[in-house]
């Protein structure tokens, strides 16, 4: 057996494999103990996951590096092999080479990062991880109304950066302006009701005013983009059924569901307080009359 061994071991190309394997193991090892260290002294999620992936990434790089420095005499030998075989390769991987290309493109071109909101692949959700081939997403909607966690997680190809447009929600304008529609009767203050839409906006949705101007400035200087209000903004429209108001206001992308449940519930409570001078219009439907109904009854013979 231990003829078997050594007879075996003093083949040039086992000593190499096994060596290539030792070190992908201790740089497996090393990458490990790097990110248990790192995970004790980065407080900060984004960073610590961050740092996480690119130790990672060095780890690949190392072992790579390792094995090409041990298999360096070979090398020259078996170009013509990997030149011929390469083109297969690429024809039954080009998906994968795709994704990996659309993974280079999502961390240089700022398509989205870990955190951000996004529309991809027909999936919309809140980026968790970016790896080499996949990202994945923890999924909003669907079956859920709103802009709420329906509790999937979707990974998606990076190769879908390059087939479809990327919607990010919360990229170099972390808002989005939102808006609803509410009628009211005719003979109502309507002066009195934009002055109640325009208190409840500010009381709500206020406090992103001031953000979302600094955030709207850097959009200006960044892109050629004209200015846009970003203050609340109440309009008019006087129809034949009622008066219709529109609220134009921004609102922080994670909270748009929740916000406008704070506005409808803080209006209803400013209408209600208005002793009759503003109410809510409703549809009715009011039958003038019914055309006249004719009813022939005729008796079968029997045949009996």
């Amino acid at each position: 057996m231990q003829e078997l061994l050594a007879l075996w071991f003093a083949n040039p190309m086992v000593r190499k494999a096994a060596a290539s394997l030792l070190a992908v193991l201790i740089v497996g090892v090393c990458v490990r103990l790097v990110n248990r260290w790192l995970r004790r002294l980065i407080p900060d999620t984004d960073m610590r996951y961050r740092s996480r992936k690119v130790v990672t990434f060095a780890g690949y790089v190392v072992a790579l590096l390792m094995i090409a420095a041990i298999f360096s005499q070979q090398l020259g030998t078996l170009t013509v092999a990997f030149g011929v075989a390469g083109a297969g390769i690429a024809f039954a991987l080009q998906e994968v080479i795709a994704s990996i290309a659309g993974w280079v493109a999502i961390s240089l071109g700022q398509f989205f990062r870990v955190g951000d909101r996004i529309l991809l692949g027909g999936i919309r959700g809140d980026v968790i991880d970016i790896g080499m081939f996949r990202t994945t997403l923890m999924e909003c909607g669907d079956w859920v109304k709103g802009d709420l966690y329906n509790g999937r997680i979707v990974r998606i190809a990076n190769s879908f950066v390059f087939k479809e447009p990327v919607f990010n929600y919360s990229a170099d304008f972390p808002f989005l302006w939102d808006e609803f529609t509410i009628a009211i009767r005719h003979g109502s203050d309507h002066h009195l009701a934009r002055e109640i839409l325009t208190r409840v906006l500010q009381a709500e949705v206020g406090e992103y005013t001031a953000f979302a101007k600094q955030s709207w400035e850097q959009m200006v200087r960044k892109y050629r983009i004209e200015e846009a209000q970003v203050e609340p903004m109440i309009t008019m429209v006087a129809s034949e059924n009622w008066l219709e108001f529109t609220a134009r206001y921004v609102v922080d992308y994670r909270r748009r569901r929740m916000t406008k449940d704070k506005i409808s519930a803080r209006l209803l409570d400013e209408l209600a307080a208005s002793g009759g001078r503003v109410s809510l219009a409703s549809s009715t439907l009011e039958v003038v009359g019914v055309p006249p109904l004719k009813v022939r009854l005729t008796q079968g013979a029997d045949t009996g």
